[in-house]
């Protein structure tokens, strides 16, 4: 199949060029996914994934519907339809839920990855976990799409259809591979600032770059022998409990630093299919973001870069906004149902926000003069998702004081500016390690309540890259903030990299 305009009466196969520019990956469907927090207690506790199932659940369901209520398009593994239960739950008999899946199916609200299938109901190869029932659920789900109706199926080449050679070339080079490289250059980054944004302490910082060189050096000999690098087998070696399934979640304790590991490991194979489809990947609250791995600015494909000191500062000056009259908002995102989610998206208040929110990180320069329609945008998006909760008893309302959260990440420095109806402050905080070179970081957008619940509607977006060129650039910049009005700083434990939000850094991938 050659023609990706082409349709076989269900599916439409497009190329990643052909996805929503605002496209996202959501992280949190991984199957390996968890909250640092849980993972911690998972190792501490000796737990499975399966012994934190409900828990990981409802997180997971959260962080989904918010990628959907956030984004114009969510890309998905399609092993994830079957497999993840949050997920599955809408398709398991025929009823609301299941006709919603189909609606934003047809839609192209939900576009299904394929790896090496060449259509989304195919049946999964015999060596692969499959859950039967999730998948009959999804296979019937797709037999029920209206007749008219297309799935948009992406894949990174739908050409040689009987060797399907350029598929496999393709993934090798912008799947395997970056993955490879990307573990392989671990110690290559400043491993004071890595060890800060993982959550290592400082008087570990040594121990925890020897072991990095340990993953490392196990990565190059995987590759110098010509086996493949893929998460799975680096789990075994310095994640998992020996001898356990991978899939199982059985973290060992007794490995050093096996969590802060996890979550490296998670965020670089996470940014992976963003990277080869040229999208996002959404990282769920509490993952580590994309801007730990301290890349060359010129290799991303982010909106902007952010070079001069004064400029860096506009970010975290006071923003005033309008008066805000709904003072509630719905507890928990996944307290609605999918059909909920679909009526949602076919409001004029998202599609409004939506676009503002694009707009906005395509042109962060414009900031000062467009983060005031992004939150008017936000504030009327929340009332239409409060008459949707409204309408479940089981989706009560919390308090809502709504606020626009800037987060300046530079090297092992965070920055962030709090601005709300009548409200407003600014605080930082560093490790006072020496600087030489250049520094990277990013700008995120947050939008959240100012007391917020762990599963309520909020969102992030990263809106423009940093780059400080040496150490006189870091001090000016950091001058210029420690005169900002009412201006905070604490000093170590150094920030770390996680998200506080969900957040849309410029992500998943079956097993590789």
């Amino acid at each position: 199949m050659t023609d990706v305009d082409s349709s076989d009466g269900l599916m439409t196969p497009i190329r990643p060029e052909q996805l929503d520019p605002g496209a996202v990956i959501a992280q949190s469907l991984d199957n390996q996914w968890v909250p640092a927090p849980l993972a911690k207690e998972m190792i501490e506790r000796g737990r499975s994934l399966d012994d934190v199932a409900r828990q990981r659940l409802t997180d997971v369901r959260a962080e989904y519907f918010r990628s959907l209520i956030n984004a114009s398009q969510v890309v998905v593994n399609r092993a994830y339809f079957y497999n993840n239960d949050a997920i599955t739950v809408d398709l398991m008999e025929e009823g609301e839920a299941r006709q919603a899946h189909r609606r934003l199916l047809a839609s192209g609200a939900i576009v299904p990855f394929l790896l090496t299938e060449r259509h989304p109901a195919e049946e999964p190869p015999a060596h692969l976990h499959v859950r039967q029932a999730g998948f009959t659920a999804w296979q019937e789900t797709l037999a029920g799409v209206p007749a008219g109706d297309r799935v948009r199926c992406v894949r990174m080449s739908w050409d040689d259809p009987d060797d399907d050679r350029e598929n496999r070339e393709r993934s090798r080079t912008r799947l395997f591979q970056p993955f490879a490289e990307k573990v392989q250059g671990l110690t290559a980054k400043d491993i004071d600032i890595l060890a800060a944004q993982v959550g290592v302490d400082p008087r570990d910082a040594d121990r925890f770059g020897q072991r990095l060189g340990e993953v490392v050096a196990f990565s190059n000999s995987l590759s110098v022998n010509r086996r493949q690098v893929v998460r799975n087998t680096l789990y075994e070696e310095f994640v998992s409990v020996p001898g356990s399934n991978v899939a199982e979640g059985r973290y060992d304790a007794g490995k050093p630093f096996a969590g802060e590991i996890k979550q490296l490991l998670d965020l670089i194979y996470s940014v992976n299919l963003a990277d080869a489809l040229g999208r996002y990947p959404l990282t769920p609250v509490g993952s580590l973001r994309r801007v730990v791995l301290q890349e060359a600015r010129e290799a991303r494909a982010t909106p902007g870069i952010v070079e001069d000191p004064e400029q860096l500062l506009t970010f975290l000056r006071r923003q005033t906004f309008a008066a805000v009259q709904d003072h509630l908002t719905p507890a928990a995102v996944n307290g609605l149902a999918l059909h909920d989610i679909w009526r949602l998206r076919q409001t004029a208040e998202w599609n409004a926000y939506v676009r503002a929110f694009g707009a906005l990180t395509a042109s962060p320069e414009t900031f000062r003069d467009s983060v005031g329609e992004v939150f008017d945008c936000y504030v009327r998006l929340n009332s239409e998702i409060l008459k949707l909760a409204r309408e479940r008893r089981q989706a009560r309302p919390n308090p809502w004081r709504p606020v626009v959260e800037v987060v300046v990440t530079v090297g092992a420095a965070v920055f962030t500016a709090v601005s709300g109806d009548d409200f407003w402050e600014v605080a930082g905080a560093a490790l006072p390690l020496a600087v030489s070179g250049s520094l990277s970081g990013s700008v995120q957008l947050v939008l959240r309540n100012r007391i917020h619940g762990r599963q309520e509607q909020r969102f992030a977006r990263e809106i423009a890259s940093v780059r400080l060129a040496s150490a006189r650039e870091w001090e000016q910049f950091h001058d210029l903030v420690r005169r900002l009005p009412g201006y905070r700083e604490s000093a170590g434990p150094g920030p770390t990299g996680r998200a506080a939000t969900t957040t849309q850094d410029n992500e998943d991938l079956p097993e590789y």
